[in-house]
């Protein structure tokens, strides 16, 4: 079994008396170790496969398997327990706490956690070492630059050492130069720590860095395969 299993998986929203069916059927498996990216035009399930990755939704039929574990059961507050354990999120707009410093935003979830903030900044440091910026935990988010802050980002999602990364556009308000170099990152912490990471992006020039490229449409995977 892979470390991500999807069987059958289908979701509609209601609105009203208006059903909308918008994933039908989906079968998926995300090894450890692989590098996906997924993308679809706007209407084709794509943001809703991804909150089901993430079990931040939750699927009308099918199941779900996530390290072993069969998850579409769970409660909400089993969910948020499965996730915080097992799923590092990176998103868009970074989402840093203007207040805190470089080395705060990294160790927050771990002291959310209840690990001692001692212990937590050293863990932070070496997650900031990771993505080159061992040097700036004492900055401010706002003194770094847009590809800086994604690395801390980066950093964040993954101190408490969950083996899936998911990002959801997470170059999408990058320039190109800057877009390479969180996207090295990325491609870094894969081939050399194993991380499994899960991008959706809409640009094709992003998922030509992944291993692996499963587009929907309507609902439904029309491709999964290599990159071209």
């Amino acid at each position: 079994m892979g470390l991500i299993e999807l069987s059958g998986i289908s979701k509609s929203y209601v609105t009203g008396d208006v059903k909308t069916p918008v994933l039908h059927g989906i079968d998926l498996q995300v090894q450890q170790g692989d590098y996906l990216a997924l993308m679809g035009p706007s209407g084709s399930g794509k943001s809703t496969l991804m909150n089901l990755l993430g079990l931040l939704d939750r699927a009308d039929a099918g199941s779900y398997h996530l390290d072993g574990k069969e998850v579409t059961t769970l409660n909400a507050s089993q969910h948020a327990e499965v996730r915080n354990k097992t799923i590092g999120f990176v998103f868009q707009s970074f989402n840093l706490l203007k207040r805190m410093n470089v080395l705060e935003n990294v160790a927050l979830p771990l002291l959310y956690a209840g690990m001692g903030r001692a212990k937590a900044k050293l863990r932070a440091q070496e997650l900031l070492g990771q993505v080159g910026l061992a040097a700036l935990g004492h900055r401010m988010p706002n003194q770094l630059s847009g590809g800086q802050q994604q690395r801390v980002a980066i950093a964040r999602a993954l101190v408490n050492s969950p083996p899936v990364l998911l990002a959801d556009e997470p170059t999408g308000n990058l320039d190109t130069a800057t877009t390479e170099e969180v996207l090295g990152v990325i491609e870094q912490l894969n081939r050399e720590q194993g991380l499994t990471i899960i991008v959706v992006t809409h640009e094709i020039d992003v998922a030509q860095h992944a291993k692996r490229l499963v587009r929907l449409k309507d609902g439904r995977i029309v491709f999964d395969g290599a990159p071209v």
